[in-house]
C-alpha cells in the first residue's frame, strides 16, 4: 500500500501542497522549507519515496525561490508558471484520486528545468542535486541507514558520506534510555 492510499497521509500530502502553492506566490522560503522538513520526517517514517520526492523538490524550490537574481533571467517568468501550475495539478490530481497524474505532475516540475537555457538551467540542476543530498542526510539523520537512504534518493552512498561529514551529523550524541544491563534485564522480563 502506497503512503496515498492512507486517507491521513494523503491529507497531509496536501496539506503540504496547498503551503507549498501558497508560499510560491508570497515567495515564502520558510514555510517551503518547513514544509519541506514535514514531509521528509514521513518518508523516514514510511521509507516511502513519493514523500522523498515532494520533500526535495519542495527544499529544492525554498533554493530557487531565495535566489532573487534567478528572477532576472529571460526564461525565469515562464519556469516560474509551469511549476506554479504543475504544483496546481499535482493538488487538483490528488484531490480527484488520480495517482499516476500526480506522479506525473510532481515529475513535471523537475522537467521544467530542463527548458532554461544558459546557466540558470545548470544552476536549478544543481539545486536539485543538493536538495536530493541534504535530504538524504537528514533521512539518514532520522535513523534510516545509508544504504537505503541513497537507495531512496538515488544517489551515491559516497556522496551522502562526503555531505554528512560536512555537516557533522555522526557527531551527534544520542542518549540511551537506559543502560543495557537493565534493558536486557527488561526485555527478559517480557519473555516470562
Amino acid at each position: 500500500m502506497g503512503i496515498l492510499e492512507k486517507e491521513d497521509e494523503k491529507k497531509n500530502v496536501l496539506m503540504i501542497l496547498h503551503n507549498t502553492r501558497k508560499a510560491l506566490k508570497t515567495k515564502d522560503t520558510l514555510l517551503l522549507r518547513e514544509m519541506s522538513n514535514r514531509t521528509i520526517h514521513c518518508a523516514s517514517i514510511h521509507k516511502d519515496p513519493t514523500s522523498v520526492v515532494i520533500a526535495v523538490t519542495v527544499y529544492a524550490l525554498s533554493k530557487i525561490i531565495a535566489r532573487r537574481d534567478y528572477a532576472e533571467h529571460k526564461d525565469w517568468p515562464s519556469f516560474f508558471s509551469r511549476i506554479s501550475k504543475d504544483v496546481n495539478k499535482a493538488i487538483e490530481h490528488l484531490e480527484e484520486n488520480k495517482i499516476k497524474e500526480f506522479h506525473e505532475d510532481m515529475k513535471n516540475i523537475r522537467q521544467a528545468v530542463s527548458e532554461l537555457s544558459g546557466r540558470l538551467k545548470y544552476y536549478i540542476k544543481d539545486v536539485f542535486r543538493i536538495a536530493q543530498i541534504n535530504k538524504a542526510s537528514r533521512l539518514y539523520e532520522h535513523g534510516i541507514s545509508r544504504s537505503e537512504t541513497s537507495s531512496l534518493l538515488d544517489i551515491t552512498q559516497w556522496e551522502l558520506a562526503e555531505y554528512i561529514g560536512k555537516t557533522g551529523i555522526p557527531d551527534v550524541t544520542l542518549s540511551l534510555t537506559m543502560p543495557i544491563k537493565e534493558r536486557i534485564k527488561f526485555t527478559s522480563k517480557l519473555f516470562e
